[in-house]
């Protein structure tokens, strides 16, 4: 299952509108609901530039990223998502909704999850690179990603916020 688009070569990126045609389509495809598309040149860059395209009934679990200096910063350009922050119990601490123009940015460690309320939501995220699979860490008070009781929980946080 392909989970990111390839990244852009050259000096220079420019996202057209094409490309936010074919990163909502093939976002629409997806099984997971979501597709991304980075936008910096190699894994191996020290800041991480993606866009993330979603549909509304995609899960993202309950996360954190603890690396040192792995903060995270998301602006949104097209759609609506509520932006969850959670103690360490999975008690919600606070909930943003975020519109078009909107841009929320999060230190390392704090547990955070979305949900995502208007379809082809596309929202530019940056965080410190190179990529490290260790530097997320899912709740173990949430379901994961296609376990049972994730539809549930999504909508139950949904209801928060609808």
């Amino acid at each position: 299952m392909k989970l990111a688009l390839d990244n852009p070569s050259g000096e220079v990126f420019l996202l057209s509108k094409q490309q936010m045609k074919e990163g909502v389509l093939a976002s629409r495809e997806s099984p997971r609901r979501r597709i991304l598309m980075p936008i910096h040149r190699s894994e191996d860059a020290l800041v991480q530039r993606m866009l993330n395209f979603f549909q509304s009934d995609t899960y993202i679990p309950p996360h954190q990223h603890p690396r040192e200096g792995a903060s995270e910063t998301i602006q949104m350009l097209a759609g609506r998502l509520a932006f969850f922050i959670f103690g360490d119990d999975g008690a919600i601490s606070a909930s943003h909704t975020l519109e078009p123009g909107d841009l929320i940015d999060i230190e390392a460690g704090v547990w955070h999850g979305l949900v995502i309320l208007e379809p082809d939501t596309v929202v530019l995220e940056v965080k410190r690179g190179p990529f490290d699979a260790t530097d997320r860490i899912f709740a173990d008070w949430a379901p994961a990603e296609g376990e049972d009781g994730a539809g549930a929980y999504l909508r139950s946080l949904r209801t928060l916020v609808e």
